[in-house]
């Protein structure tokens, strides 16, 4: 059973910015939709829950990568947010997290390789 609700909490209710890059993307796949598609259908339907996620397990198959849970996209996107200079109060109401607290002790996990490059920018001081 599908149910539809409202969000879990008042910081749920957002609104997230399409990047730049995305629009010709997103203008060319509905060009030969209606106004009221959904973008993944391209119909005025929506796609069953199960259904999108066995297309996703399958995309993980095919591009032979282990079979990350869908919710790991979150923490990937906030990650590499953060590594790309996002500041972490923008990117936490962009996840819709109540406090940056959540995003960054939950959802951000640095590797080593962004590490070094931050202990590297320390040079300067030390000139």
């Amino acid at each position: 059973m599908i149910i539809l609700d409202d969000p879990k909490s008042l910081s749920s209710i957002r609104e997230i910015p399409i990047p730049n890059f995305l629009i010709p993307i997103l203008h060319e796949l509905s060009q030969n939709n209606t106004l009221n598609a959904y973008l993944l259908s391209g119909t005025e339907k929506w796609i069953e829950t199960r259904t999108y996620f066995n297309q996703y397990k399958k995309i993980l198959k095919k591009l032979d990568l282990q079979n990350y849970s869908f919710h790991a996209l979150r923490h990937t996107f906030a990650t590499r947010c953060i590594e790309n200079g996002c500041d972490p109060k923008t990117l936490s109401e962009i996840l819709g997290h109540a406090s940056v607290q959540i995003t960054l002790e939950r959802y951000v996990h640095p590797n080593y390789e962004n590490k070094v490059r931050m202990i590297n920018q320390l040079k300067p001081l030390y000139q």
